[in-house]
């Protein structure tokens, strides 16, 4: 790689020449899927780097994802200042242990834990996301599990967990890496989550838990966890068996206390024994924190936890990673702490407003069915009515884009597979100037798509128009062109380049 200098300057070790773009240090573009032989400048690296990651969508654009994407430049700030700490080096970094010893306790008090009083230390770890909570938590279900098998001498080789169809992935890869078996309760079109009934009636005695979900990824709805604790609890007593219950709350933990504190789904009910739930969703805080509660110790079991003291001091420690960032465990402190539950429910209010709008917005273009609910996170869910739902829903996904907007459009699960669905993910930060723009857009885009199925040619010409000068003056004039003919007028004509539609019935374009 060879390095330029700047005229007039010479190139010394000791400095580097500031520049604005990287191709006034870099003349050789650099390896990308090796090793560079040489250093090169930092300012050039950065705006290498930085130029490429241009071409990313736009965080607060991606309406897929529930991940938070902006946060207060004070919580950024805290964020940078702890980014050199290793958040296991509990003997290092006490402080940073205590606070999030204080989430876990914020988090179970606000989930009903009995454990969480003013006396006790509420059960519960700081983990990666979600994924990594329910990987401990399925694991304490699972090592519970086998060790009551073991004391009846009964077989403990064949674990099973119950759920809807509709689950993230993570379940499935745990049940996949820890060799569990995923017993899922199909859905049916008009009904997108686990049917309480049926899922009790797939519990059996090698069942570890059932797992429910606090708001659906695929349309954002609650499932009926009250309902599930009736149910299951009549089956243990006319079995024998004890088959709990865990709550993924991972998008709806940091959202139904707050707007629907009557809704019993955690800790009250006696069955549920963990909830997971994630900090970088409604919980407000970047991606990379999730947090996993349980009801009390004797629901982890101690064979799961690991002692070390070669950081210190005696650091127990249950987590399936062992070297991670401090930051966003800061920032999630931070934002209880700023925010009190005064804050997280006018938050979480205003998403739900936005989602209204947009919801009715949608409705209004008559092209639509919202499949999503009311109550559950802020989440519209919709799929186009009539035929063809599934190529329109991914063409205007695809249409969208063209604007910026990142909108998934995807099938739902078995047995459901013949609707195809639209998700808006309404966080903080998309307010409703953001929804008024969106629904733009996508009548827009709806008109591109719509004319796309319908058969109807696309023609896009470049015309070339000369006119004297009193013509350019009164800015009209008439194009004509093979099978049409059409009139053009401009108020204020500053240039000889215009476009204007075209329609004649049958060829529809732009000149």
């Amino acid at each position: 790689m060879v390095l330029s200098v700047v005229q007039g300057r010479e190139e010394e070790s000791s400095s580097v020449v500031s520049s604005v773009f990287a191709s006034r240090y870099v003349q050789d573009p650099p390896p990308r899927y090796k090793m560079p032989e040489k250093s090169i400048p930092k300012e050039a690296a950065y705006q290498i780097v930085h130029d490429e990651l241009l071409l990313d969508g736009i965080p607060r654009l991606n309406l897929a994802t529930f991940v938070t994407t902006w946060m207060e430049p004070e919580c950024n700030k805290l964020m940078a200042e702890a980014i050199n700490k290793n958040y296991v080096d509990m003997d290092e970094y006490p402080v940073t242990t205590e606070l999030q010893n204080r989430c876990v306790n914020i988090i179970a008090k606000l989930f009903n834990a009995p454990s969480a009083d003013q006396t006790k230390q509420a059960v519960g770890v700081g983990t990666v996301g979600s994924s990594e909570a329910i990987m401990l938590a399925g694991l304490a279900f699972k090592k519970k599990w086998q060790n009551k098998r073991k004391a009846q001498k009964k077989p403990f080789d064949k674990p099973n967990i119950v759920t809807g169809a509709n689950v993230q992935v993570c379940w499935e890869k745990f049940a996949r890496y820890f060799e569990v078996e995923l017993k899922e309760v199909k859905l049916r079109e008009g009904y997108y989550v686990m049917d309480p009934v049926k899922a009790v009636e797939m519990v059996d005695e090698n069942t570890i838990c059932v797992a429910a979900i606090l708001g659906s990824t695929f349309n954002g709805e609650f499932e009926d966890v009250k309902l599930l604790n009736t149910l299951l609890t009549q089956k243990n007593k006319r079995t024998g068996w004890d088959t709990p219950i865990h709550v993924d709350a991972a998008s709806g933990g940091f959202v139904a206390p707050f707007l629907y504190p009557e809704l019993e789904w955690d800790f009250r009910l006696p069955l549920v024994k963990s909830i997971n739930v994630s900090g970088h969703k409604y919980g407000l805080v970047y991606a990379g924190v999730g947090w996993a509660i349980w009801r009390s110790k004797e629901e982890l079991p101690d064979e799961l936890i690991f002692h070390i003291n070669y950081l210190g001091g005696d650091e127990p420690t249950f987590t399936l990673n062992f070297s991670k960032g401090s930051s966003q465990v800061i920032a999630q402190y931070y934002q209880f702490l700023r925010m009190g539950f005064e804050g997280y429910k006018k938050v979480m209010s205003n998403c739900m407003e936005s989602a209204r709008i947009l919801r009715e917005g949608l409705e209004k273009t008559g092209r639509f069915q919202i499949i999503s609910k009311e109550k559950g996170v802020p989440v519209v869910a919709f799929a186009f009515k009539g035929n063809d739902r599934k190529n329109l829903a991914f063409g205007l996904s695809k249409a969208l884009r063209n604007y910026g907007w990142i909108i998934p459009a995807y099938t739902m699960p078995a047995n459901a597979e013949n609707v195809t669905v639209l998700r808006v993910v309404v966080r903080e930060d998309f307010g409703r100037q953001l929804v008024e723009k969106l629904l733009f857009h996508i009548g827009i885009a709806l008109k591109e798509v719509t004319d796309a199925a319908s058969g109807v040619p696309m023609i896009r010409l470049t015309v070339e128009m000369k006119a004297d000068e009193s013509e350019m003056n009164a800015g009209e004039g008439t194009i004509h062109i093979p099978g049409a003919s059409v009139h053009w007028k401009h108020d204020k004509p500053e240039t000889d380049d215009t476009q204007v539609p075209i329609m004649d019935g049958k060829t529809k374009g732009v000149c």
